[in-house]
Parts: structure tokens; sequence; C-alpha cells
């Protein structure tokens, strides 16, 4: 008659090796991997499940294991240092990472249940005693304050309001929003193309009042020499610029 067994539920491959390595007091960076894996297979050959996700994981641990057990067989290698690499260091950082996360849960689960025992009884004071405000003895206050001192207090006071003011910023004035129209002065240079036929821009500037007026113009101009409708000239470098209407001319 076969004894039934019952396997201890392991969260995952690591929680099964580090439950190993406890149970056998072992120590974590000298794994005697020969004998951790056969614990190791014995494990998997009696775990009973259908969840083929759960069965994969611990397959993939026992493929490891027999790869670091083949690995150690074998002439060690040596790194760039010069040094001889141990085919376990990788398995026993994950396991040391492992461990960490997995007492550091139970802290906060004992720091839960502590939590759930504690009881806080609402703050409740007499009125008379919540509106309690001590009283000020305006002598013991004022009693080493003289005039000198109240002196420096004020220049002191006086002293911060100007270190707050931007020294930049306080001497720009209001900002004020110019709005000029596209459209409109676009019909405007127009016309005033076709009634001068030929004209200098910089007359055509001067006649503008403001500074956005001015950028809206040359906009305009730019466009209008863009689509054929006047053309440009400049007999000088740095010389005026005179433009010609190609839309019908009147005098100049």
């Amino acid at each position: 008659m076969a004894i039934p067994v019952k396997l201890e539920v392991f969260e995952g491959p690591l929680d099964l090796l580090l439950h190993l390595i406890e149970k056998n007091k072992i120590d974590i960076y000298d794994i005697p991997i020969v004998e951790i894996t056969e614990q190791y297979l014995d494990y998997i050959r009696q775990l009973e499940t259908e969840d083929m996700n759960v069965v994969s994981e611990f397959l993939v641990m026992a493929a490891t294991l027999i790869d670091i057990k083949c690995r150690m067989l074998l002439p060690k290698e040596i790194n760039e240092d010069g040094e001889e690499e141990d085919p376990r260091a990788e398995l026993v950082q994950k396991l040391l990472e492992y461990k960490m996360y997995k007492y550091m849960s139970f802290e906060l689960r004992d720091r839960q249940v502590d939590a759930g025992r504690a009881l806080f009884r609402e703050r409740h004071l007499p009125k008379e005693v919540a509106d309690y405000r001590q009283p000020i003895d305006y002598k013991t206050l004022l009693a080493n304050v003289d005039l000198k001192k109240l002196h420096e207090v004020f220049q002191f006071i006086m002293k911060r309001q100007e270190d707050k003011i931007d020294p930049v910023r306080s001497t720009f004035g209001n900002i004020e929003k110019d709005e000029v129209d596209m459209d409109i002065k676009t019909v405007y240079v127009e016309q005033y193309a076709r009634s001068h036929g030929r004209f200098s821009f910089r007359q055509l500037l001067e006649k503008q009042h403001s500074k956005m007026e001015i950028i809206v113009t040359f906009l305009v101009v730019l466009e209008m020499m863009k689509t054929g409708l006047i053309s440009i000239e400049q007999e000088e470098i740095c010389g005026d610029i005179m433009i010609t209407s190609k839309a019908g001319a009147g005098t100049a």
C-alpha cells in the first residue's frame, strides 16, 4: 500500500531552492550542486499539477542546475581578470536577491498585522480648552526692545523687500498686445503698390505706426514678391530698395 506524501507548495523554483539550502544548512555561497540538484529533481518527479506554466518554471530551473552541474565537471573558465569563474555565481546572486525580497515581504506582512491591532481614539477636547490661547505678555516681549532695535528690524524688513524685486524685470513696462490684421494689411499694400507703381520700400515702412505693422508689412511684401505681384531692385549694397508693381502702375 502506497503511503500518500503531501508536498509543500513553493512560490517558484527559487523558493524551492532556498528551502532546500536552509533545510540542509548549506552555505549559500558554496552550494553542493550535485546534492541540491538531486533533491530538486526528486521534488519535480513528485510534483502534481496541470498548470504548464508552473511546471515549465520548475523544469527550466532543473535544466539550469543540470547545466551548472555539467560545467563544474569541466576545466575552470578564466575571466578577463585572470580569475576562475564559478558556474554557480549567477544562481547564488539570484538566490540572495530572492531571499532579501522574501524576508522584506515577511516584514511588511508583520507590520500589516501589527497595524491591524492598533486602535486610535479621535481627539476630543472641550471647546474651552481647544479655544484657549496663551495670553501674550507684551512687557516681557518688548523688555529689551528700544528705538535702535526697532530701526534695525525695519531696515532688515525693507532690505528683504528690495531683494525680492528683480532688477531686470522691474524696469520692464507693461506689455500690450499689438494686433495687426494680415488680410487688411495685404489689401493696403496691394492698393499702395498699384497707386504708386514704383516706390521706395523705406517710404512704405515710414507710413506704418508700430513695430508690429512694420513686421507685417515686410511679410506682405515678401509674399507679393513670391507670387510675382511686385519686383524688387537695389542698386547699391545697403542702399534703398525700390519696389515696382506688376499689376498696373500710376504715378511714382
